[in-house]
């Protein structure tokens, strides 16, 4: 039977991790599954008969993440999920999440290159002090192996396009740091420890769930939550900047490869997760108000605002996606205007309501 992805084929080897998933029961801990793209995992792994323990303290998560997979996946599957309500700054809260579980997919982090710049040292605590004791309750419980969520933050100032993974340049920001401290950590702790694990360096995701609201919150739900909402549209910069926008549906499946693909050269390893494509801010404006105007006509003369740019941000980034698709077999099924349109049904039906997504 060929698997699907919303709509598409998947690849083969995304196909057979989920067909071994539907016959064989894992006991999963996701960290951060109260966020975006924590709970669009633990909806994944639910669907597929997995046993899930998520770990969140709330502090960027949301329970109504929680509660909306609970709806999507209904109330017998959902017998299937444990919270752990703990911060991973917490070592034992971490041991507790980590007994007895197979994988890892540890996604909890403080977000935001800016978010960074105003408070370095909380961002140090959580993203560093957090991965760490993350990382050892792993190998103290016997986890088989972790796969967290890196950055392409951590490029840099590094020129080349498109973004290969042995080359990186200066951090640009206490965030990126931080994130760069999360490979070396995973990589000492598989040569001392033999812990495996997999990082998965992010590109700009975006998707259902994720929140709009916020001085930290990303360009694409923030445009989408203003333009629907009459609300002035801030672009920084001159809107040439590019990113590799990065439907969150292509992560769910780097990350189910990444947990049990079973090729020896791919452990303990990262690996860029995104489209391979590069996209610049003024584009992906143009592309929201062609998919939003026929349903608010107030947006066919609606203009964007334009500032300076912001301390942090790179101006250009693209990944080069080969290394994953050789050794992990991904194959990303949404393009960014698949991406938009599929991300658009949840935002609309949120903020339409009123209601803060």
């Amino acid at each position: 039977m060929i698997a699907y992805e919303n709509g598409t084929p998947a690849s083969g080897a995304y196909q057979h991790v989920r067909e071994q998933l539907a016959q064989q029961q894992y006991r999963w801990v996701v960290t951060g599954a109260a966020g975006f793209i924590g709970s669009n995992l633990l909806q994944a792994l639910l669907e597929l008969g997995q046993r899930v323990v998520g770990l969140d303290n709330f502090l960027t998560g949301y329970r109504h993440n929680l509660e909306q997979v609970r709806e999507q996946v209904g109330p017998a599957i959902w017998r299937n999920f444990e919270l752990v309500e703990g911060d991973i700054r917490d070592a034992l809260a971490c041991r507790r999440a980590c007994e007895r579980a197979d994988v890892v997919l540890h996604q909890a982090a403080l977000g935001s290159v800016a978010r960074s710049l105003d408070d370095p040292l909380l961002t140090n605590d959580i993203n560093v002090g957090g991965f760490l004791n993350v990382l050892d309750a792993a190998r103290l419980a016997g986890v088989r192996r972790v796969v967290y969520a890196a950055s392409s933050a951590t490029y840099g100032d590094h020129p080349a396009l498109p973004k290969q993974e042995p080359h990186i340049g200066r951090a640009l920001s206490p965030y990126a740091v931080s994130k760069h401290v999360n490979e070396l950590y995973a990589a000492v702790y598989a040569r001392s420890y033999g812990q495996q694990s997999i990082g998965l360096r992010y590109f700009n995701v975006f998707g259902p769930r994720q929140d709009p609201c916020g001085a930290y919150a990303a360009v694409i739900p923030q445009w989408i939550a203003a333009m629907i909402a009459q609300r002035q549209v801030v672009i920084h910069g001159d809107g040439e900047s590019s990113r590799d926008f990065c439907y969150v549906a292509n992560v769910v499946q780097a990350n189910l490869l990444a947990a049990l693909g079973d090729q020896p050269a791919a452990a303990n390893q990262v690996y860029n997760v995104a489209l391979g494509a590069r996209t610049s801010l003024n584009e992906v404006y143009l592309l929201l108000q062609e998919l939003l105007v026929d349903r608010y006509g107030h947006l066919r003369d609606f203009q964007p605002v334009y500032a300076d740019f912001r301390p942090g941000d790179v101006r250009h980034s693209q990944a080069d996606i080969a290394k994953a698709c050789e050794l992990l077999g991904y194959a990303p099924t949404h393009d960014l205007r698949r991406g938009l349109r599929q991300a658009l049904r949840w935002y609309i039906e949120q903020l339409d309501h009123g209601r803060r997504a």
